[in-house]
């Protein structure tokens, strides 16, 4: 028995296969930002996260709606630092 080649074998997808498969290709491709906003992004997260912070003080009914905010605002922090760290690495 020969090894086929694998490169010449076509498979066929079906809808939902093929569906994902574009879904992936879009979700994949580079995203190009105006330099003001590709600068700001870091930012943009630290700030809305101190502010999600922040505006735990505020709330009245805390028993369902701070877990929320708090997980809101350590994903803001988390993510623009780890985006300001990223872009200034040596």
């Amino acid at each position: 028995m020969m090894p086929g080649n694998t490169a010449a074998d076509r498979v066929d997808l079906s809808d939902t296969q093929q569906v994902s498969h574009e879904a992936g290709k879009f979700l994949s491709r580079k995203i190009w930002l105006p330099k003001l906003l590709y600068r700001a992004l870091p930012v943009f997260y630290v700030l809305s996260g101190f502010a999600a912070l922040l505006a735990t003080v505020y709330i009245s009914e805390w028993f369902w709606v701070l877990p929320h905010y708090l997980l809101f605002s350590a994903a803001c922090l988390h993510m623009g630092l780890l985006i300001h760290r990223r872009r200034h690495r040596p």
